[in-house]
């Protein structure tokens, strides 16, 4: 994978960036997210990635909506991001499919 330039890019992004990589247990994540982010912030963070999830698994909209209860806005700008957006999604529901089959 070449360099990658994103539009968020910053040394404060990469101070986060870094910050992320550096936990090590789900412990350490809970304990991060919950100083960081609001309650509200996270589960918007949480429904996205679950819904991307069932997107890559050909779930309907319908289903999705059902289950997460996300809008129908927010499954057709993660669905957008799943398949024009920059892989980041495709990255880490492989890395969770990898870790799973294990």
């Amino acid at each position: 994978m070449g360099k990658y330039e994103s539009k968020l890019q910053s040394s404060q992004m990469d101070f986060l960036c870094d910050a992320l990589l550096c936990l090590k247990t789900r412990e350490e994540c809970y304990r991060f997210f919950d100083d960081i982010c609001t309650i509200n912030e996270i589960k918007s963070l949480e429904q996205r990635l679950q819904v991307a999830r069932m997107l890559n698994d050909k779930k309907t909209y319908i289903d999705i909506a059902s289950e997460t209860g996300a809008s129908t806005a927010t499954i057709s700008r993660v669905n957008r991001c799943l398949n024009y957006g920059s892989d980041g999604y495709k990255i880490v529901l492989k890395r969770l499919n990898q870790i799973k089959q294990k």
